[in-house]
């Protein structure tokens, strides 16, 4: 190509008021990094807030810690229903409320390792509790048999298991349903809430189930 052509071609120009494409481009990167930046504060913080680990006072500790002995004399009833049990259905239940409720003493325990906790506190039992319920006189939580009734369950033969396991059965089930209902209205850690949910609704399905066969067993 001649010179003569290429002195008429037009000379690029550059608009200096419009920044050039890789100007541009850094431009929104800087923009869209610091979007992200934001937006992962804003969930570190919240996730902090979730993550923060119960302390001694608190009423996550309190609910592992009282619900895991609430529930271990439910597994001692529960053992002996399904040992001692006349009706099959009451020997079925006894055995799958004693999985279900020892699976959950488990979780308990090893969220209290973790949270570096004891397995038991300085405070109270149910202190944690929203509404004031406390112990009663002999130390126990809402719905816990007494150490007579448990030794009657143990002394009991044939269709008096089925009776006495399903009243103090359902008595024990409603205290723990109250016991999880006051951390649900405390508490938003996950595995927490989601224990307490489970244990709920399984209690209440089996109150409902032993209530049927209080009527069948006379």
């Amino acid at each position: 190509m001649s010179s003569a052509v290429q002195e008429a071609r037009p000379a690029e120009r550059t608009d200096p008021a419009r920044p050039g494409r890789s100007v541009r481009t850094l431009r929104y990167l800087t923009l869209a990094l610091t979007a992200l930046l934001l937006l992962g504060a804003g969930w570190t913080a919240a996730t902090l807030t979730t993550d923060r680990t119960p302390g001694e006072e608190s009423a996550e500790a309190g609910f592992a810690r009282d619900m895991s002995r609430h529930h271990a004399q439910a597994v001692e009833m529960a053992m002996l229903a399904y040992a001692k049990g006349q009706d099959p259905a009451i020997r079925q239940i006894g055995y799958d409320m004693a999985l279900t409720q020892q699976a959950q003493i488990g979780h308990m325990q090893r969220w209290l390792q973790e949270w570096e906790l004891l397995p038991t506190g300085s405070r109270p039992a149910m202190e944690w509790m929203p509404d004031g319920v406390r112990v009663d006189q002999d130390g126990l939580m809402p719905g816990m048999a007494t150490r007579e009734e448990i030794t009657q369950l143990h002394e009991a033969q044939g269709a008096e298991v089925d009776r006495l396991f399903i009243r103090l059965m359902i008595d024990h089930h409603l205290g723990g349903v109250h016991m999880a209902d006051g951390l649900l209205k405390v508490s938003d850690r996950p595995e927490v809430v989601r224990l307490a949910q489970a244990s709920k609704q399984a209690q209440q399905k089996e109150i409902n189930e032993l209530r049927k066969l209080e009527l069948a067993n006379g």
